[in-house]
C-alpha cells in the first residue's frame, strides 16, 4: 500500500508518501513541504486571517497535487493545534475542503501525543522500557510517558515553538528580557504539568522528537553509535543551555549558516530551545536521544494496524 500523510501544522504543510504494509517498516518514497508559519496570521481574537487561509489553501492544494502524482492508494490528511485552536477553525476547514477537495481531520492534542508516542515506541522497541517523550510542534508541546504503546500519561501544553515565538519573541533577534519572559512562562506552565507524572516510575529512556528538537541536537548535541547503520543524536541540557543565549543573539536570516538550523525553522528555533530546556529542567532530564519518527509515522503505523 502506498500511503500519503498530509500534516497541516503550525509551521509547515508537509506531505510524506510511504510504501508500507502491516508488519513492515514504512519506506519513505517522496515528500513535499511548504513553509507556512501559521501563527503569524492569527489576529488578536485568535482567528486565522484571510491571507493565512489563502496560504493554507495554496499549500494544501499543492500537496494534494503531489499526492496524486505519487499515485497513492490512500490519503491521510490531518491538521494539528493551529487550526484546532483557531477561533475560525471550522470556517478554515470548510474552505479548504471546498477549494481543494481535501477534508482535513483535526487531531485533538491527546491524539497527537498518543500517536507520536506510538511511533517512538515502535522505533526504539520494548527494550527501551519506560519511555519519557518530549515533542515540540509549532503550536504545542506534547509530554508523554509509559511502558506500552499507549502512554500512561499524555499531556498537550500550549508551548509550541511557533506560538511561543509570536507571543514572547517578537523582535529579531529577541532581547534578553523577551527570552527571560518566555522562560518564566514555560517554567510556570510546566510546573503545573509535572504533577501528572509524579506517580510514574522514573523513565529508563528519554526521547525528543520533532524537527525542532532534531535541529537543536544537530547544533548543540553529538552523534553516538546506534544499532545497525543508524547513528544516534544525543542532546544534553548543558549543551542546549550553552548554545541558547548565543543562538538568541543571531538574527534569524543568519541562523541557517549554523549546523542543523534550516530555513523553515530559523524564526522559531530560539523559542524551541528555551521550551525544551525548561521541559528537561522540569522533569530533571540531563540528556535525551532524538527519534527520527514522530506524528506522521504514528498515523501511518496506526492505519497499518487497522488493516484487515
Amino acid at each position: 500500500m502506498r500511503l500519503g500523510v498530509l500534516d497541516v501544522g503550525s509551521n509547515t504543510v508537509h506531505l510524506l508518501v510511504v510504501d508500507a504494509h502491516r508488519g513492515a517498516r514504512p519506506i519513505p518514497m517522496t515528500s513535499h513541504k511548504s513553509v507556512l508559519r501559521l501563527m503569524r496570521y492569527l489576529d488578536r481574537d485568535g482567528a486565522i486571517s484571510d491571507e493565512g487561509i489563502a496560504a493554507i489553501i495554496e499549500a494544501v492544494g499543492s500537496a494534494a497535487a503531489a499526492a496524486r502524482e505519487a499515485d497513492i492508494d490512500e490519503f491521510l490528511p490531518f491538521a494539528t493545534s493551529a487550526i484546532r485552536e483557531a477561533a475560525n477553525g471550522e470556517e478554515v476547514l470548510a474552505r479548504v475542503a471546498r477549494e481543494t477537495g481535501v477534508e482535513l481531520q483535526v487531531l485533538p492534542g491527546e491524539d497527537e501525543a498518543n500517536l507520536t508516542f506510538l511511533a517512538v515506541r515502535r522505533w526504539y522497541g520494548w527494550s527501551a522500557d519506560n519511555l519519557l517523550l518530549f515533542d515540540i510542534g509549532g503550536g504545542s508541546l506534547e509530554l508523554t510517558q509509559g511502558v506500552d504503546e499507549i502512554p500512561d500519561v499524555a499531556r498537550s501544553v500550549p508551548l509550541g515553538a511557533g506560538r511561543s515565538t509570536v507571543e514572547f519573541l517578537p523582535d529579531d533577534p529577541p532581547s534578553e528580557a523577551q527570552v527571560a519572559r518566555l522562560r518564566a512562562h514555560a517554567r510556570e506552565l510546566l510546573a503545573g504539568e509535572v504533577g501528572a507524572f509524579r506517580e510514574l516510575p522514573s523513565p529508563d529512556h528519554v526521547v525528543g522528537s520533532s524537527k525542532t528538537i532534531r535541529s537543536l541536537a544537530r547544533l548543540a548535541g553529538h552523534v553516538a553509535d546506534g544499532v545497525g547503520s543508524n547513528d544516534r543524536y544525543v542532546l544534553t541540557r548543558r549543551g542546549l543551555d550553552d548554545w541558547t543565549p548565543r543562538l538568541a543573539k543571531i538574527p534569524a536570516d543568519a541562523r541557517p549558516a549554523l549546523p542543523g538550523i534550516t530555513a523553515d525553522r530559523t524564526f522559531q528555533i530560539v523559542a524551541g530551545a528555551v521550551v525544551l530546556s525548561e521541559a528537561m529542567r522540569a522533569f530533571d532530564v540531563k540528556e535525551l536521544e532524538v527519534s527520527p519518527w514522530a506524528l506522521r509515522e504514528g498515523l501511518i503505523l496506526r492505519r497499518l494496524d487497522l488493516m484487515d
